[in-house]
Formats: structure tokens, sequence, C-alpha cells
């Protein structure tokens, strides 16, 4: 007699709260916020101006908003000295280092197959 052996599925609950997946889409999706990771993830540390220059098509009120709720979700952090003129910083934290690897793989994806 064989065992059956169930295969894992997306999510368990389709968009539901416990959908890892939609909880993972609801963080990173969008039309910026992956962008945001990329530009972060490629210069370690950022400058608001310098995130503004490098993603083309991002108004001041989006980067703002998008750079809080990544923020807030725990892939941004935001260090702010105490200078004049204020300056603010911006790195990935290790929750978003970890999910670099699998943009990575999506962008391969991306390139072989559209």
């Amino acid at each position: 007699m064989s065992k059956i052996v169930k295969k894992e599925t997306l999510c368990e609950d389709i968009a539901g709260q416990g959908c890892g997946l939609k909880r993972v889409i609801d963080i990173i999706g969008g039309k910026w916020k992956i962008m945001i990771l990329c530009v972060i993830d490629s210069n370690e540390v950022v400058r608001y101006g310098e995130l503004n220059r490098s993603i083309h098509g991002i108004t001041n009120t989006m980067l703002a908003n998008s750079l809080k709720d990544l923020e807030t979700d725990g892939l941004v952090e935001r260090k702010q000295y105490d200078e004049m003129p204020v300056r603010v910083e911006y790195n990935l934290t290790q929750k978003a280092k970890s999910l670099i690897p699998i943009l990575l793989e999506l962008k391969k994806w991306g390139e072989e197959n559209l």
C-alpha cells in the first residue's frame, strides 16, 4: 500500500488572514516597494534624496508613504541624526535582507519566462 503525499499549497486559506503569501504581497506589493528595497539593497545605506533620484517616476508623497509602510512592517530602518539640516538614512533590516534571495529568484524567473 502506497502513501499518498499531499502537495503543499501556496495558501491553505486562499487570500484569508492566515495566508502567508497574501501577507507578503500586502507588505511588498504595489508599484514602488520592491524598487525601494532594491535601491537600499544596492547601496546598503541610502538617504531620501538618493532614493528619490534613483526611482524614476515616484512622487515625494508615494516615496514617503512607502518608506513609512516598509518601516512599520519591519523591512526598513530609519535613522535620523540630530544635525542641521536634518539627515535621515535608510537601511534594510535583517527581515528584509532575508527577503532579497527570494526577490532574486523572482527576477531570475522573470528574465527566463517573460
